[in-house]
């Protein structure tokens, strides 16, 4: 396709490189075009951004999340998956979950605005990145040149806890769980791992790149921390408030969450958890509630 027809993505072929002296909103570059941040409480308040919505994904179901609600419901110890976290792949269902999804994801992609797709390079967002846009897989491992891998986007790490069930860490780390009870979940670091706050400030550093890039909407496909903690940042929740709406209402596999940018309100919330598309193309529907450390594989 020539530049008229083909959809703004980040590629080899697109009209703006992947060179970021190129990418950077300055006044020199017309093909910008800034909104500034006057109000709002969350991220960005005194930016100028030409990202006005954003899409966060969470990844279909993951081997491992299938793996972990057997693991629970035996009442095991330990997750059985035969691969490091980051390598954990799509179960069956998360393939269908995903290429469902690319019927919310292609069509927002070709609509003519500039769109730009981010995904966490762990195997299960990079899959659901690349089913949902539509990239064959038969040669084995394909990263799509349209999306743009990021390490900050990556799930949380668990540390010594990895791969323990909730019975596990009573068991096997039981002063580590009751460091957990008395820090609470946004604050709690396993040794080896992560908190919610760490995570926090790794996206805060993905939102100033952010900030810097000419797209008019960024896509990101990642995991239910990263969805949830890229509300708190843009709206500006409280601990309270992010972590009220994880026990709520859990993020689903394969979900669309949407934030826009409105003029001098800052980011709103326009849609949370939507798996309107899995339902329309009769695909399951998951959730994986998390146990002790709210791993979501």
């Amino acid at each position: 396709m020539d530049e008229a027809t083909e959809p703004w993505l980040a590629s080899p072929s697109s009209s703006i490189p992947h060179d970021r002296s190129h990418r950077v909103c300055t006044p020199t570059n017309p093909g910008c075009r800034k909104s500034h941040i006057a109000g709002g409480r969350g991220w960005g308040r005194g930016l100028e951004v030409s990202v006005t919505e954003l899409v966060i994904i969470r990844h279909g179901e993951s081997a491992g999340n299938a793996a972990a609600a057997e693991a629970n419901a035996a009442g095991a110890e330990l997750i059985v998956v035969d691969r490091r976290d980051a390598d954990v792949p799509l179960s069956p269902v998360g393939i269908e979950q995903a290429r469902a999804l690319g019927s919310v994801l292609r069509p927002l992609v070709a609509d003519g605005r500039r769109t730009r797709v981010w995904s966490s390079p762990y195997v299960r967002a990079r899959e659901t990145a690349e089913y949902a846009l539509g990239a064959e897989r038969a040669s084995g491992i394909v990263v799509d040149e349209r999306i743009v891998l990021d390490e900050r986007l990556r799930d949380r790490e668990l540390g010594v806890l990895d791969l323990l069930t909730t019975l596990g860490v009573q068991s096997r780390f039981p002063l580590e769980a009751d460091r957990r009870r008395w820090l609470g979940k946004f604050y709690h670091r396993p040794p080896g791992g992560e908190s919610w706050a760490d995570v926090a400030l790794r996206l805060r550093s993905f939102l100033s790149d952010l900030a810097a890039d000419p797209a008019d909407r960024g896509v990101i496909v990642g995991h239910d921390a990263v969805v949830l903690l890229l509300r708190y940042i843009c709206e500006g929740l409280t601990e309270q408030q992010v972590l009220g709406i994880q026990a709520e209402s859990p993020v689903r596999n394969g979900s669309i969450t949407r934030l826009v940018l409105r003029s001098g309100q800052g980011w709103a919330l326009t849609d949370y958890n939507d798996v309107r598309h899995l339902d329309e193309h009769g695909v399951e529907i998951t959730e994986h509630r998390g146990e002790i450390d709210d791993r979501r594989r």
